[in-house]
């Protein structure tokens, strides 16, 4: 089962949120995401648990709770589903308004 965690503290670490779920039951892997640029926690993380018992148990009792100083939301993670034309603008500039240059 793949879970995600988000409103977590900007210091919150893989081996934290794994620790936190581990609990529960056995943990695949316990990811938070960080910004590209900046390598900072962007305050929200992914969780693997093979057996989905003991990841709903740990969905239903970690959900609202109190970690690391901040309220965190525990739900099952959506799948990734692929980005619009929209929003993926494939580098041609995407227009703007008055940009010519003199």
């Amino acid at each position: 089962m793949n879970i995600y965690v988000s409103n977590l503290s900007y210091g919150t670490s893989a081996d934290s949120l794994q620790n936190l779920f581990a609990g529960f039951g056995d943990v695949t892997s316990a990811n938070v995401i960080t910004d590209r640029e900046t390598g900072r926690s962007r305050g929200f993380g992914f969780v693997e648990m093979p057996n989905d018992a003991e990841g709903q148990k740990a969905i239903d009792e970690l959900n609202n709770t109190d970690f690391e100083g901040k309220t965190i939301t525990v739900n099952v993670a959506r799948p990734k589903t692929e980005r619009s034309d929209y929003n993926n603008r494939g580098g041609n500039g995407g227009g703007g308004y008055n940009r010519r240059r003199y």
